[in-house]
């Protein structure tokens, strides 16, 4: 029995629909307001609960030899990415579990203060690492499911928003390549007790992200290139209201501010211990666009 933590976002969902078609048994955890009538339909087992809760993680680690971290923290680092994972770890040591897979960020060890998602995910990947646990930590740059509402609304106007430095390098995964490399990691030796960044083959500067909605749709991008002040205040006057909404824009901050690309040397190594070629961002997206 495999437990999938997040099991309605875009890493889980896909990593559920390959258990089952694997047909392994899983539990998807899942709050009472998402949408979780496919997994339920795919023969997944429905645990609905919360992650802020010590019972509900109690109760859903039970029985599993398996767990996958997968959920996102909105604007609760601390409560989700940080907390609920701690616990979510002693459950899987008092259980037995036999692997542990943490889905983390590329640049959790780089130390940005700012940056709660960044801090709490630093802080899970050494607790795991110190837990006894057979684990494998992934720490993916950006995700392509990520891009498709704004290939979308690209298709519509030909507009592309792009806040910061458009020449920032990046290395955009699939994110059904994700979910493959997390299924498989409880099963594949080379990633037993690994740290692995995982990114998609190819390096891209971010503008040339709209050139290739471009070309997918042959339409010219218009570009509109906003600078990182925008951001800047908007964070120092959401401060003044809401000071968690604050912090989570400390994390947006840090990711439209910095470099997260894979090495070609990280890329090859991910692939050999695998064993597949990982997905370009333009095939990925042709592939759910139909184009």
């Amino acid at each position: 029995m495999f437990l999938v933590t997040g099991a309605t976002g875009g890493i889980g969902r896909r990593v559920v629909r390959l258990l089952r078609q694997r047909e392994q048994s899983v539990r998807a955890f899942v709050r009472l307001t998402s949408r979780y009538s496919e997994l339920e339909h795919r023969g997944a087992e429905i645990f609905i609960g919360d992650l802020r809760e010590e019972k509900d993680i109690q109760k859903a680690s039970r029985g599993v030899r398996y767990i996958i971290s997968a959920h996102g923290s909105d604007s609760d680092a601390l409560s989700l990415d940080y907390r609920a994972n701690i616990e979510l770890i002693d459950q899987a040591k008092a259980n037995g579990v036999e692997h542990f897979v943490f889905i983390s960020v590329l640049g959790a060890d780089r130390g940005y203060e700012d940056a709660p998602v960044f801090k709490a995910k630093r802080a899970v990947e050494r607790y795991l690492s110190a837990s006894g646990l057979n684990y494998t930590i992934l720490r993916p740059a950006g995700l392509a499911s990520n891009l498709l509402p704004l290939v979308e609304r690209f298709r519509e106007t030909g507009l592309y928003l792009l806040i910061g430095d458009r020449k920032n390098r990046t290395s955009i995964v699939s994110t059904d390549d994700l979910a493959k490399i997390v299924v498989d990691s409880v099963t594949v030796e080379g990633a037993r007790n690994q740290i692995l960044s995982v990114g998609g083959p190819e390096i891209l500067l971010r503008e040339d992200i709209p050139r290739i909605f471009g070309r997918i749709f042959n339409k010219q991008p218009v570009i509109i290139n906003s600078p990182l002040l925008a951001v800047d205040g908007l964070q120092s006057a959401l401060g003044l209201f809401n000071p968690q909404i604050q912090k989570a824009l400390g994390t947006y901050r840090t990711l439209l501010a910095n470099e997260f690309f894979c090495t070609k040397d990280e890329i090859a190594t991910l692939e050999a211990i695998y064993n597949f070629k990982l997905e370009t961002l333009e095939n990925f997206l042709r592939r759910y666009l139909a184009v």
